[in-house]
């Protein structure tokens, strides 16, 4: 079934791109990594515009963090003024990749720049990932059992400003999450993607925080700077497709509950390596499209021109042509809405007396400390 995106001004199929967001939600949930550094691509490799790709794969990550992020305050396994510190060093981040993103826009070489970072990051990350995974597996099939130090200290730690984390239990400077929200928040802004890969590694071995912890805080640091992201993309380059962003929320969000679900039961080793196999396949095609075949083909692109073929298509083109602001904020309320709604319902649905039963206690207690709540368990 093919869709006119009124905004990007290609047509796709959208069974198409539902089927690619559920399969990256999968791996999503599989590996607790965001699917951005993989959506990304496909949205490139489908012929939409890589500026187009990354603004509305930003918009989509936004959802998805908005929903894993309210799960984890649920549970209280959030360090938010860690969360805060990361958020400096993003905003900064940020605007500096946006400034840079602005710069190769208006030479006409920010497909090439995007490409390019694609290319040699899964390349990277891929092949690290391809390594560790192998001797994982080597090692679990030897029985060999290797005790490592959760905590290095270097030379990031012996900076000024240093602070106390209640929650995580650390006493360190405050420049360590500042400095790795800046690299992440140049690379969420350059590439659309929410920088797990980078800052999930770096909140364990480098700031030292505590494993149950991490995944939280990094989707609460997430909410914050690919919201900014889109912010600017609706409002200065006008490039969110709200089409394309409710196709992409609604296949990462089942793709991502189905891969939660797959996580309890396979082996994380094994599947790691395929993972970074495709990364590496990505980062391969990625590099072919660019350099090696001519200008305009592309192996996997299925869009074709077209034309406004419905009324919802007229009124997101006319709404983002006479009203940007309101268009950008209405995109980015509505994901978050989306996001939280689907974090309550599973909630709920997974054990709901018990849940209801945790939310009536809590309101009571605030609003009518001596009021019992009575609710029978199942």
């Amino acid at each position: 079934m093919e869709i006119f995106l009124p905004i990007a001004e290609v047509s796709v199929n959208i069974f198409t791109i539902f089927s690619l967001s559920t399969v990256v939600g999968i791996l999503s949930g599989l590996f607790g990594v965001g699917g951005g550094f993989l959506m990304t691509p496909f949205l490139i490799f489908l012929g939409i515009p890589p500026s187009y790709a990354v603004a509305n794969e930003a918009n989509n990550i936004l959802a998805t963090s908005v929903s894993g992020s309210t799960t984890h305050w649920l549970k209280d396994t959030l360090d938010y003024k860690m969360g805060i510190m990361i958020i400096v060093g993003g905003t900064l981040g940020t605007i500096i990749g946006i400034l840079t993103f602005t710069y190769f826009k208006e030479i006409g070489k920010i497909n090439i720049v995007i490409s390019l970072a694609y290319m040699y990051i899964l390349a990277i990350i891929g092949t690290l990932m391809l390594v560790e995974s192998v001797r994982e597996i080597d090692r679990a099939k030897k029985k060999i059992v290797l005790k490592k130090k959760l905590h290095s200290h270097y030379w990031i730690h012996g900076l000024p400003l240093k602070m106390r984390f209640k929650k995580s239990k650390l006493y360190e400077s405050a420049f360590a999450p500042i400095i790795i929200g800046l690299i992440v928040g140049f690379i969420a802004a350059i590439m659309g993607v929410g920088g797990a890969f980078i800052m999930v590694p770096a909140m364990i071995y480098i700031i030292g925080m505590p494993t149950k912890l991490v995944p939280g805080t990094s989707l609460f640091v997430t909410i914050f700077i690919t919201g900014l992201v889109v912010i600017v993309h609706a409002l200065k380059f006008q490039t969110i497709d709200f089409i394309l962003v409710s196709v992409l929320i609604t296949g990462s969000i089942v793709g991502l509950h189905v891969g939660l679900k797959l996580s309890e039961k396979l082996n994380a080793s094994e599947y790691k390596t395929l993972l970074a196999i495709l990364l590496l396949a990505v980062g391969l095609i990625m590099g072919i499209e660019t350099f090696i075949l001519e200008k305009g083909s592309s192996l996997f692109a299925t869009q074709t021109a077209g034309e406004i073929n419905n009324k919802l298509a007229e009124v997101v083109l006319s709404l983002s042509t006479n009203n940007p602001i309101v268009y950008g904020f209405l995109s980015i309320i509505t994901v978050v809405l989306i996001g939280i709604t689907f974090s309550y319902a599973r909630e709920l649905i997974h054990n709901p007396n018990a849940n209801i039963l945790r939310i009536c206690t809590d309101l009571s207690a605030k609003l009518q400390p001596s009021h019992n709540c009575k609710i029978s368990s199942a």
